[in-house]
């Protein structure tokens, strides 16, 4: 006799970091790193870029050693095991901390979103399944999820701007991959603009200054 599966919803403490000051920041960032990495270092690409600005990086709420020594850890936001409430949970959580935000600095401009890889994932089932409006969305270097079909950016991004950047050198995520999802924003009628730039999987620190300050 096989075993029944079970759920339950328990406290969980969730990490993440930031730069900038929120007293003074005019728009508020969030930024979503990639698959193995952690978020203060992933925020080390954004220095420099804080003034009026505060930059918030969440962590995944799944660790893991990334080598075989055990001695980097890295973090990811979901697997395809037991996946649709693990969306859930990281789309909770997200909204969780845009909340507080808003407290925080309630004279600054919200809704502004950057993935980075398996972030782009994550920032785009935010953007349909949260609570939270978003209505600047940066995805760089990172597909977009399979479900994510014309009706739900037709409902979800109807009052969204879509940034997607890739490098002309990424061979994880390749341009044309990308190019794919055209026909869908077009037809969905999603303000939308696609950037490149000379470089692989990472950020451009010149593209991400003129996106972020846009």
């Amino acid at each position: 006799m096989a075993g029944t599966e079970h759920h339950i919803t328990v406290p969980r403490t969730a990490r993440y970091h930031t730069l900038g000051d929120p007293a003074t920041a005019k728009r508020v960032w969030i930024v979503l790193h990639g698959y193995g990495q952690l978020a203060r270092y992933f925020l080390r690409s954004f220095e420099g870029l804080e003034k009026g600005t505060l930059i918030v990086a969440p962590e995944g709420l799944s660790r893991f050693y990334t080598d075989a020594g055990h001695t980097r850890v890295g973090a990811t936001w979901m697997t395809r095991e037991d996946r649709e409430r693990e969306i859930h949970d990281q789309a909770t959580y997200l909204d969780a901390l845009a909340a507080r935000l808003r407290e925080e600095c309630p004279q600054a401009s919200h809704g502004l979103v950057l993935g980075f890889s398996q972030g782009v994932a994550t920032a785009a089932r935010w953007s349909m399944l949260g609570r939270t409006p978003i209505t600047r969305l940066v995805l760089w270097a990172g597909s977009l999820p399979p479900e994510l079909d014309i009706h739900a950016m037709r409902q979800g991004w109807s009052n969204c701007e879509v940034d997607i950047v890739n490098g002309t050198r990424d061979t994880l995520v390749p341009a044309e991959q990308l190019r794919r999802h055209e026909p869908s924003l077009r037809a969905a009628n999603v303000r939308h603009a696609y950037h490149g730039f000379e470089g692989g999987h990472a950020l451009d620190p010149v593209l991400l200054k003129a996106l972020l300050e846009r």
